[in-house]
């Protein structure tokens, strides 16, 4: 099931999808509760609000999409063309992303295939939605795409086993996690932390939507490429990431209590290239989505 954020005159609101058309699930739940409960509710207006309150479950989607079609009430809430598509996640808790998950890319990087998660963070301020716009600070050198599989988490996390780390899953979506290179490089020279490089406003864009967890088979082995202007720049597979889901669920939440809405980017393939002004960079992820950015300089 897809899940989205949307955005229009009257505010935000939670999108899910229904035979291909987008339901106002916010304004669904609301009058479902309403009427099933006779009790008046507010409309929860934003994904992670339905993550924080546990109340972000594909069983309960269902439920009141069943009750639209049996009242036959499926038009009355169907979200507006003016409905703009954001990021799924309008600001997540934590991101949480990998460096070198992939063999390949740390062979082109001339670097050693990590024996433990290597992880470091991007704020939240960083994130924009499908079709917004990449922007490139001026005089920093090389900015380079890189797309990823995101991994939404859906409830509390801490000090989890292996075994266990898939219940802890709400979802996927797709992560292009932009990076300033030359600054990268640069602060790796002078042994700084490459935070900064990661961390530009527009740096992270996310969706277009979250696939729920149950609509992807576990091992999670999704196909994963990005094109700019149409041409193939990386393409590869989640079954060669060197530390998978389950792994690093259980070595984050080890070291750092994840929580309902935080993002963990597991990692981009070989094949990272620069951007540019004019480019259209477009993250495609198998069973996933699709999410296109165009790149402007700032």
């Amino acid at each position: 099931m897809k899940v989205a954020q949307f955005e229009d005159a009257q505010g935000f609101c939670v999108g899910v999808q229904l035979n291909r058309r987008w339901i106002n699930y916010s304004d669904a739940e609301a009058a479902y509760t309403s009427i099933t409960h006779r009790v008046v509710v507010e409309p929860t207006t934003t994904t992670l609000q339905l993550l924080e309150d546990g109340r972000f479950d594909p069983r309960e989607f269902k439920v009141v999409l069943q009750f639209l079609q049996r009242h036959k009430l499926v038009e009355q809430y169907l979200i507006s063309n003016e409905a703009v598509l954001k990021a799924p996640i309008l600001r997540p808790p934590k991101i949480i992303a990998l460096g070198l998950n992939y063999a390949l890319h740390a062979k082109e990087g001339r670097l050693a295939v990590p024996k433990e998660p290597i992880i470091f963070a991007k704020p939240g301020s960083s994130v924009i939605g499908h079709d917004e716009p990449i922007l490139l600070p001026r005089g920093l050198g090389r900015m380079d795409h890189e797309v990823e599989l995101a991994v939404v988490i859906g409830r509390r996390a801490t000090e989890v086993k292996k075994k266990d780390a898939p219940t802890y899953v709400a979802g996927y979506t797709v992560a292009n996690d932009v990076t300033a290179r030359d600054v990268q490089s640069k602060d790796i020279e002078n042994k700084h932390p490459w935070f900064r490089s990661k961390s530009f406003d527009t740096f992270t864009p996310l969706g277009p939507w979250i696939v729920t967890a149950d609509e992807v088979d576990s091992p999670v082995h999704l196909t994963l490429e990005c094109r700019v202007n149409g041409r193939v720049r990386q393409k590869a597979n989640t079954r060669d990431l060197v530390f998978d889901i389950p792994t690093l669920i259980e070595f984050i939440s080890k070291n750092i209590t994840l929580e309902p809405g935080d993002i963990i980017s597991t990692g981009t393939p070989q094949g990272i290239g620069p951007i540019k002004h004019g480019d259209t960079v477009v993250c495609r992820i198998e069973k996933v989505g699709e999410l296109r950015n165009p790149v402007r300089n700032r």
